[in-house]
Formats: structure tokens, C-alpha cells, sequence
């Protein structure tokens, strides 16, 4: 028998600069299209945080960043990281990787979402960061990944933006990534497909009608 009117919502809050950000979604989108697959609605919100508030969009190669940051041996962390992600098809270029603010790109994701696309545009600017050693800072690599993924850029003010960043904080959030799903306590780091599929169809059951 075909599912009534089963849906879920989640809020996702992330930072495209995240590695555990790209993983957890990556993840997560693959428990959605599981879901999906079944005949249940899952709509997602992506909400911003930026890991590096006030970093400069001059663009700085990663692995120098983040050595200056946290040490030597940030090097061999993140190649530990690369291979176990590599095991789930995510190529993690850690040496081509450019470090920046993401304040536009979390204007791009507001403006895709708008237009029903955030899901692919986030997927596309990971990709461009991570993978691809695209400086996702830069307001013309931005304007191209948008051409890529069929989004126009409208625009939406910086106000509005730096207010919904705002209310993550107020929320108490301090790491991404976070997903909340209605109806569930919050999940937080780069949870397992299996986990985030079980809470999903959990939580699209509680949508079930009565009678």
C-alpha cells in the first residue's frame, strides 16, 4: 500500500569549507534519496554557519592554514581523513584546497534555495572546494558554479544573511555539521547513512495520519 502523505523536514546546518560537513551530507543525502525512493517527501532547509567567521576571500592554500592552525601533524590527519572518505567515494584533494570565507557562498545556497536547487548547489560547492581546488571565496568562481547548476543569482541581501547566521548562534550551535529533524532530538557530526535513514523514516512515520 502506497505511504499517506508521509513527509519529513530537516533543517541541515553546515559550512561548505567543513570536511565533516561534505561527509555528513553526503551521507545524509544518500538516507534522503532511500527515503525518497519509497514515496516519502523530504524536503531540506540548509542553514549557514560559517567555521572561520571573518576569514578573508583572498584565498590561502588549505594545508598551510591548517598547520599554522593546528600543528604538523594536521598534514597526516587529513590524509587519514581523504582515505576513509575515499571509501565512500568522496575525493578529498587536500593540496589543491583553498582556504576562505564563505559568507558568499552561503549567499549562493540562499539564492539556490529559492529556486528549489539547494541541494545541488551545496553538493557542487563541497565538490569545488574539497575536490576540485576551486577558490569558492571568489565572487567569479561563484558566478561560474551558479552557470553550472542552473542557479541566477538574485541576491539576496548581506543583511539577511549575516541575520540568519545570527540565529544559528542563538541556537547554540558551536560545530557543524547539525541536523534537525522535526520531531527528533538533533544529530550532530558526520553521522552514519544508516543512522540518519533510521531517524529519517522515523520521523516520516510520526507524519502518518490516524485512522
Amino acid at each position: 500500500m502506497r505511504n499517506r502523505a508521509q513527509s519529513v523536514h530537516v533543517k541541515i546546518v553546515l559550512d561548505v569549507i567543513c570536511a565533516h560537513s561534505y561527509l555528513g551530507y553526503s551521507r545524509f543525502i544518500r538516507a534522503a534519496d532511500r527515503l525518497r525512493s519509497q514515496d516519502v517527501a523530504v524536503t531540506v532547509e540548509v542553514l549557514p554557519f560559517e567555521l572561520a567567521p571573518g576569514t578573508s576571500t583572498e584565498g590561502q592554500p588549505l594545508l598551510a592554514v591548517l598547520e599554522q592552525t593546528f600543528g604538523p601533524e594536521a598534514a597526516a590527519g587529513t590524509a587519514s581523513f581523504a582515505a576513509r572518505a575515499a571509501l565512500e567515494g568522496l575525493r578529498f584533494e587536500y593540496g589543491k584546497a583553498i582556504a576562505t570565507g564563505t559568507f558568499e557562498a552561503h549567499r549562493l545556497i540562499a539564492s539556490a534555495a529559492l529556486q528549489h536547487k539547494a541541494e545541488p548547489m551545496v553538493e557542487r560547492l563541497f565538490r569545488a572546494h574539497f575536490t576540485d581546488g576551486l577558490h569558492i571565496g571568489d565572487p567569479a568562481t561563484l558566478a561560474l558554479l551558479a552557470a553550472e547548476a542552473g542557479v541566477a543569482v538574485d541576491g539576496v541581501p548581506a543583511g539577511e544573511l549575516r541575520a540568519r547566521l545570527q540565529r544559528v548562534r542563538r541556537l547554540g550551535i558551536t560545530g557543524v555539521p547539525v541536523f534537525l529533524i522535526e520531531r527528533l532530538p538533533p544529530l550532530t557530526g558526520s553521522q552514519s547513512e544508516n543512522t540518519l535513514f533510521a531517524a529519517l523514516k522515523e520521523a516520516a512515520q510520526n507524519t502518518m495520519p490516524e485512522g
